[in-house]
């Protein structure tokens, strides 16, 4: 009933779930004494879920009940996560740690966590990692109208967060304004929590939150603004991709992409999915190593030899590098994707070797 709801053939229901069409057809044959199992279940549910109001209503009205129609709840809800990395120094994080008194992780990456006010984001936590990198991660609920409204705000927030990041890094560390560091835009994550969209329009709208820029003129002479005419609606209507666009999500579980300004993802199936924090503490470790290699970079650039404290020397980039390119044992095929793609994206992996090879350099 689930597959002639949605109006599709057994070959085509069997490739939309992911499964076989032997798969469907078993279960068809079976008839009301069949019961899937309980992974099969979860697919049929996730599908149901993410059917339109009207493949819903056809469901309904086959099963003998009342009729459902589109859910008045079918607004886009995004939770949006900002990531503002800053370069201050080992020396310098060792004194914040030392005043931090929340959430400390050790390991090979080590870093310490506090609350912090921000005028407009509910949630503000500082990470500073020993390694001489702070990182404010805010995380702001939306409920955008658009897409296009939402790749606005990003923009036009973010030149008045870096400036708020500036201003509070500089006063916790009781450094001249004039000459402190100033925090980076590296990615962002968008984490999806509601949408109208269905079918082959959702994976557009994920994509397009990966990389807003392609509805935004950021060179409008007030600052960004929507791009002229329904440049949305025809990207939802034909379809949007990139080669630069790297998709880690899983068939029936989740779908998730990585493009050169962020990252989004929409679990489907909770139990099966990553969750939010997997996919921060991974943004995390990845916004960290790229300040600490632009660092280097700007060192070199400037004409210096880069220096770091033997403990964050190239070997603890190599380490780094090796960590982050390496599964392990623990970790699920997602999550080798999720670091995999946005790895890719961010462009970290030459920075770690170039970095890596100044600092060699400049020891030997």
């Amino acid at each position: 009933m689930l597959r002639e709801a949605k109006r599709m053939s057994v070959r085509d229901f069997a490739e939309y779930l992911g499964v076989s069409p032997r798969g469907v057809s078993k279960w068809e044959a079976g008839g009301e004494l069949y019961f899937p199992r309980s992974a099969s279940q979860a697919v049929l549910d996730t599908a149901l879920a993410r059917a339109s109001g009207e493949e819903k209503a056809r469901f309904a009205e086959a099963l003998g009940g009342p009729a459902q129609r589109p859910s008045a709840d079918s607004e886009i809800r995004v939770d949006s996560h900002k990531f503002l990395p800053v370069f201050i120094g080992v020396d310098h994080a060792y004194k914040l740690r030392g005043h931090i008194t929340g959430d400390a992780t050790a390991g090979w990456l080590e870093s310490s966590s506090t609350h912090v006010e921000h005028p407009e984001a509910p949630t503000c936590t500082l990470h500073v990692f020993a390694c001489g990198v702070a990182v404010f991660h805010l995380i702001q609920p939306r409920e955008p109208a658009t897409l296009t409204e939402l790749a606005v705000w990003r923009y036009r927030s973010y030149a008045s967060d870096l400036t708020w990041a500036r201003a509070t890094i500089q006063e916790l560390l009781d450094a001249d304004h004039s000459r402190g560091p100033s925090p980076q835009y590296v990615l962002s994550l968008y984490w999806l929590a509601s949408s109208p969209w269905t079918g082959r329009e959702y994976d557009t709208a994920l994509r397009l939150l990966s990389t807003p820029s392609v509805l935004v003129d950021r060179g409008a002479p007030d600052g960004p603004a929507p791009l002229q005419g329904s440049v949305e609606e025809k990207l939802l209507a034909t379809g949007f991709d990139h080669p630069d666009i790297v998709s880690f999500g899983v068939r029936g579980v989740s779908t998730g992409y990585a493009g050169w300004s962020g990252v989004s993802y929409a679990s489907i199936s909770e139990e099966r999915s990553l969750t939010v924090d997997e996919l921060v503490d991974c943004e995390l470790t990845v916004q960290a190593l790229w300040c600490f290699t632009h660092q280097v970079q700007q060192l070199v650039e400037d004409g210096q030899d880069p220096s770091m404290p033997e403990r964050y020397g190239w070997r603890f980039l190599r380490a780094a590098y090796s960590r982050l390119s390496t599964a392990r044992a623990q970790e699920t095929a997602q999550h080798c994707l999720m670091r995999e793609a946005i790895m890719n994206t961010s462009g970290l992996a030459e920075r770690l070797r170039a970095a890596q090879d100044a600092l060699r350099e400049s020891a030997g």
